[in-house]
This record gives C-alpha cells, structure tokens and sequence, in this order.
C-alpha cells in the first residue's frame, strides 16, 4: 500500500474539486487532487452536460475563475478550431447555438481548458493528480479524518492520503458515510423545514433522476446500433404522470406539468448567431435538437463539421427507477440508467415519429468519441443530488423561492462566500413525484451551508452542502458548483495559514470578514445587484 501527503487533499475531479483545486493551490499549498474518471470536470466533461448558467452570465454573477474558464473555452475555439469570420468574432460565441445555455460546447475544450488552468502548477510540484481513483476508505480520530485512502478503478491498487484538510468533492458525498460525517439523503419533511413543497413525512430514498447522456449527429447512412437488451421494456413503460410512454416526443412541461409535444428536426438550417439563450424568456426545449446542441455546423467554415452535434440530455432519459446509491441494487441502477439511454437512442434511430409521417432517423450516430464513454455514451451518469452534510446552517426553500420572497429577494447571509441564481429545477424522482419547478430569487451561498456540525476538517465542495433535496435544485448548477468548490478550497488554506478552524471562521466576526476579503480579493462575487428572479 503507497502512503502519501498533501495540505489539502481533494477528493472529486469535478467543477467544485478543481475550483477548490486552484483556490488552494494559489496560496502556494500543496493539493493531491483525485478523480474517478477519465477527464476532470465533472458534469460539464465526462457526464457530458452543457453548463446550466443564469441569465446574467455574460455580465456578473459568477467568480473571476469561472468566468476563465468560460473565456477559455472561447478562447480554444477561437485559436484550434475552423469558425466561420462572424463566429470568431462574436464577443459572446456560443459554439453549439444550443438553447439551454450561452455556452454550448463539446466536452473535450473544457477538458482542455481544465488542464490549462492546472498545468502551472504540475511544473511547480504542488498538484498531484491521482486519476482514476476512487475513495474506498477513511480513517478518523475523534472528529477530524486523518486519512483517506483511494482504489484504482481498474487494477484495485490503493493509495492512503494524509492531509491537513479533506474536501469532498465527489459527485454523491462519498466521503460523508466513509468518515462517519452526519447527512441526509432524499427529502425533508415539512416539520424539519418548513418548505411549502416539502412532504409531510421525510423520504430519504427519493431523490432526484439521474441520466446517462450522450452526443449524436445526423449523417448519410444507417448507424442503428444492436437493439439494447431491455428496450422492449423501456419501449413499453409509461410514467403515471407522464402522458404517453416515456419513449416519445410527449412529457410534462417542468414548470406547469401541461402535457406537451415537443419537436425534433435534425440539422435545422438556422443562423446560429441570432440564438438567445435567456432561460428568462425561453426555456428552449422546442426543438430538443437544438437544445443541447453542442457544435452548430454553421458556426465552423464550410465541411469541417458534417452535421450539428446534439447533446442528448432530455425527459426520456431520466432514469428515475431507484437511487444509485445508498441502496444494494445501486450498480444495478446505474446499469439499468445505461440500457435506458442507449434504448432511446435505438427508439431514435428505428421508432420515433418524423413531421413527415415516417418512423426512425436511422442517421442518427452515436459520437462516443465527443463524450469519451467506452460504450459510446458519456463517462459517468450526470448525477442531480448527493448526499448532503447536516450543517450548521442548512438553505431552506423559504430562503430563496420567488413566491414566498417576492420583491424582497432571496435571504441576504451575513456569512456569504458567494452567489448563484437558477431556478429550482427537480426532474422526477425514485418516489415517484413529477417534475418540481419553483421560481428563484438571486441567491447567496452561505458559509453555515459548508461547515458539518460535527467533522472538524472535512469540507463539501460539490453538491454535498447543506442544502435540502428542493433547494438542491438550484444549488447543483455548474456555476454554482464550482463557487462552493472554491469557497471550500479557499477557506482550508485560509485556516492553514491563520491556524484556525472553518467554525471559528464562521463565528469569529474578524475572521469571517477577512475570510470574506480574501474571497473579494480572489474575484468571487459575495452580493448580488438589484435583479430579479424568475
């Protein structure tokens, strides 16, 4: 067994781990950063998803290093890939024109881009990066975690990692069980948190789907793949509330449970140019070809790109069967959430109603190689809610929901260490609930949300605050990801270098407020200005 040490380790490559990454790395500590699959990044790289942002991105809204990498990716495409002449010189390019975002790209820039933002500190010898591995075990004393040891996903060679300080940054809080951390799956009861949209009762198995996404494009040929093992199943199934089978073009509406046809026209001759991604005014999801749509053909100069690139990130995927951890069926879960993903594709390809009266879009190509997935899909399930920690100050729906703040705007946190803004998004869930969709005021993320009530030096810095299952739903977007990373990676080395413990930052005023400088100080926004939810 390999031993090792580090100041801070950081468990999870995703957005939050490699935000937290940096924030300690730029103090000059030393970070051993750990990652499941094969691309850092999370849900915007190997889970295959475009960034779900808000509609003030462009302008404030998100920290100085998320908005890096945000140009960065432009930046990329500008200087490695064949854009047209108004393309590379839109201020705003939205390489994909997809609708749910100003920022739809493919996978591999941000993974590029990632690497860029890391790569001077390899030289330098403060990161270490321990990829593919996987947290196995921990061991604790008293309430501080003194090691955690990893497992190679493929060989089972394991790793023990020593550090100051611990970050969680996994998709689904793995360290929480394996440290003995307190938390909460599923959802509160109204009695524990008075959310107007809570269950009288607490369910802790129903949590949100999860989907295993893919990208295709549209090209001369047949490219149906073999028929999935369990897509007679799937072909078949109909959701009680759901309308039609769940292979079809008809599924509820998110924010009205309408039950609504939604269109699909493979490469559509559209200017990609004139897209407004303002999820303000259009939720976008018309035509689900255009979407998600990660490479806009007409963006890119004549031949260079056959066929747009779609995304396939949409209802018919979400695999709402059973949680995919915290169970004993969990693998059997996720692989079930695969044979689902790849029956909507074979649906797509053979089944599916066309405008022209015709079934199946047999040019429809599965691109594993734009997702890096071994079976053609993306890497890893895109994973909505995690285990989160019982914290000192857990975000409740009455704290930002639009209906209950109205013109008063969301809860303005004394301890603030940064800010988000989407709308309270639940896909259906393993309780079998619907779509749960509440407007949002501009929010804060509060410190108290980081902090365990117990666990003295492990910290959250992905989906695993202390938010409830219906607040989730906004906290779990990749801007918003990434500030809880760099919030928690910023405050471990904060503690190194003042001596002293996240709880006593929070609860310390002079503490807090020069942790908070040093969050200004570093470009991430602790306020919002006067702008209105939705």
């Amino acid at each position: 067994m390999n031993e090792t040490r580090a100041d801070v380790l950081v468990v999870g490559g995703g957005l939050g781990g490699v935000a937290a990454a940096l924030a300690v790395l730029r103090t000059g500590r030393s970070v051993l950063l750990t990652e499941e699959y094969d691309w850092l990044g999370g849900q915007l790289t190997s889970q295959a998803v475009p960034p779900d942002e808000h509609s003030w991105v462009e302008s404030f809204g998100v920290t100085a290093s998320y908005r890096a990498l945000r140009n960065g990716i432009r930046d990329y495409y500008r200087a490695h890939h064949p854009l047209t002449e108004s393309a590379r010189a839109s201020r705003d390019l939205n390489p994909g024109a997809g609708w749910v975002s100003r920022l739809c790209h493919e996978p591999r820039v941000a993974v590029a881009v990632i690497d860029q933002m890391l790569a001077p500190y390899h030289g330098g010898g403060n990161l270490r990066i321990l990829q593919p591995y996987r947290p196995v075990a921990a061991q604790t004393d008293g309430d501080r975690v003194t090691a955690v040891t990893l497992a190679h996903r493929h060989s089972g060679e394991t790793v023990t990692v020593t550090a100051s300080y611990i970050l969680d940054a996994t998709e689904t809080g793995e360290l929480l069980p394996l440290t003995g951390t307190e938390y909460v799956t599923g959802f509160e009861s109204r009695e524990e948190t008075g959310e107007p949209s809570a269950p009288a009762e607490a369910q802790p198995l129903n949590m949100q789907a999860v989907s295993v996404c893919f990208a295709v494009d549209h090209v001369d040929g047949d490219h149906t793949i073999d028929k999935p093992t369990g897509y007679s199943t799937w072909r078949e199934y109909q959701p009680s509330f759901w309308g039609d089978r769940l292979l079809s073009w008809r599924s509820p509406n998110p924010r009205t449970l309408e039950i609504v046809e939604r269109a699909f026209v493979p490469n559509p001759d559209d200017d990609p140019l004139s897209v407004d991604a303002d999820q303000r005014r259009n939720p976008g999801d018309g035509n689900l070809w255009t979407f998600r749509r990660i490479a806009a053909r007409r963006n890119f100069v004549d031949g260079a790109y056959p066929s747009d690139i779609c995304l396939v990130n949409w209802p018919m995927i979400d695999y709402f069967e059973g949680p995919v951890f915290d169970v004993p069926d969990a693998e059997a879960h996720l692989a079930a959430a695969r044979d689902l993903s790849r029956s909507v594709l074979f649906w797509l390809q053979t089944e599916a109603p066309r405008p022209d009266g015709g079934t199946g879009y047999p040019g429809l190509r599965l691109r594993g190689d734009v997702t890096g997935g071994s079976d053609g899909l993306a890497q890893a399930p895109y994973i909505r809610e995690s285990r989160r920690i019982r914290a000192e100050y857990t975000v409740v729906e009455q704290d930002l929901s639009l209906a209950v703040r109205g013109t008063a705007g969301a809860v303005r946190y004394p301890d603030t260490v940064g800010v988000g803004m989407y709308r309270i998004d639940l896909h259906p869930s393993t309780g079998g609930d619907n779509y749960i969709d509440v407007g949002s005021c501009p929010f804060e993320i509060p410190l108290g949300a980081l902090i365990p009530r117990r666990t003295e030096n492990l910290l959250p810095a992905n989906k695993n605050i202390g938010t409830t299952h219906i607040t989730n739903g906004c906290y779990r977007l990749h801007p918003v990801e990434w500030n809880i990373g760099e919030a928690a990676g910023t405050l471990a080395a904060f503690c190194l270098d003042r001596g002293t413990t996240p709880r006593a930052t929070r609860n310390t005023p002079t503490l807090l407020t020069e942790f908070q400088d040093r969050l200004a100080s570093a470009g991430v926004e602790l306020r919002w200005p006067e702008v209105v939810g939705y």
